[in-house]
């Protein structure tokens, strides 16, 4: 959602090559309080960790020593900004060296699908609720198993489109894990999906495309299970294409909505769903049109939604921006793939 995308806003006006400057974070909040849409105070420090709210408990993706660890600043510990999206603050992780999982499993009804979802921050930082925790209690009101992945930030970021191989190493295993203990938690293993929003759209991208070569060594049976999503929802995704100029022939150019050379789209990649607001501020539309393109060339079933406005970094939460309507949108699509029933 939020941090990584500072980086694009603050070289926008200064580098037409795309490379990209280091900011601090106070400066990159200041950036981000110039959005139509929020206006974001510096956030109120906290000095305890993230917990999932009772009755749920976080599990360690990996029995081990994570592969390609990265040192962060110091420990892990949660923020709350006192500027409100819909009315509510939201909170972000920082400096996760130790990605775990969390299931949500639904109360009532059970109709056996599972989503596993990916919070934006850029990965820089995790917006746990706004983008995380919320979503699992939406899935879970609609019988879907909702796995809330804590991935690791902040993480190197590599490249021109600034991608995260740790975040990518967590997301593969994850996807490995929830599908060998399907049984266990009453899902369907051929009905396992993935939903990001920001750099978690990035995310959900790269799971969806890169489940064919698993980007760390196997440590154990679950990494024999396939790592493919069987279905995909990015909301505002970034790290997809590059900036370009706002002009009409960035429209129909499609050189100017060329796609990350990372994300191979092939017959294979799952059926996909896409949301983006054309002013938002953060991550350019064209991120979402771009990877819309590349799906349709590949012949791979998707639906893009563009709306005029909604800015970036709304959730699920409702606003007066008619985008704020998605989750209709996003349950009838998955009636029309066949995975939820009507």
């Amino acid at each position: 959602m939020i941090r990584g995308a500072w980086a694009s806003l603050s070289t926008m006006s200064i580098d037409s090559a795309h490379q990209r400057i280091i900011v601090s974070p106070v400066i990159k909040y200041i950036l981000f309080a110039l959005s139509p849409l929020f206006a974001f105070d510096a956030f109120s420090a906290q000095t305890n960790v993230w917990q999932p709210s009772p009755g749920h408990a976080q599990l360690p993706i990996w029995p081990g020593t994570v592969p390609d660890a990265h040192p962060v600043s110091g420990p892990e510990y949660m923020t709350t900004n006192k500027n409100l999206i819909a009315g509510k603050p939201w909170v972000a992780v920082e400096n996760v060296l130790h990605p775990t999982m969390t299931v949500y499993s639904p109360k009532g009804t059970n109709v056996g699908v599972a989503v596993i979802v990916f919070p934006g921050g850029g990965y820089d930082i995790l917006a746990i609720d706004l983008e995380g925790t919320e979503i699992c209690e939406w899935l879970t009101s609609r019988g879907i198993t909702g796995v809330l992945l804590k991935y690791r930030v902040p993480t190197p970021k590599v490249g021109r489109y600034h991608e995260s191989l740790q975040a990518l190493q967590d997301a593969q295993r994850t996807l490995s894990l929830v599908r060998s203990r399907a049984a266990e938690w009453h899902i369907d293993p051929h009905k396992i999906g993935v939903i990001g929003f920001s750099a978690g759209g990035h995310l959900v991208a790269a799971t969806s495309t890169q489940f064919d070569k698993r980007s760390y060594p196997p440590v154990d049976a679950a990494d024999q299970v396939t790592c493919r999503p069987d279905f995909a929802v990015a909301l505002y995704p970034g790290h997809l294409s590059p900036w370009y100029p706002d002009d009409p022939k960035s429209w129909t150019d499609t050189k100017q909505l060329g796609i990350n050379p990372n994300i191979v789209v092939t017959g294979n990649t799952p059926p996909t769903f896409l949301l983006q607001a054309q002013n938002d501020p953060v991550d350019d539309v064209r991120n979402s049109m771009a990877y819309s393109l590349a799906l349709r060339n590949a012949k791979v079933p998707a639906e893009l939604h563009l709306y005029a406005e909604g800015g970036h970094a709304f959730g699920l939460r409702r606003t007066k921006s008619a985008i704020t309507e998605w989750p209709h949108l996003v349950e009838t699509w998955l009636r029309t793939i066949g995975m939820i029933p009507d």
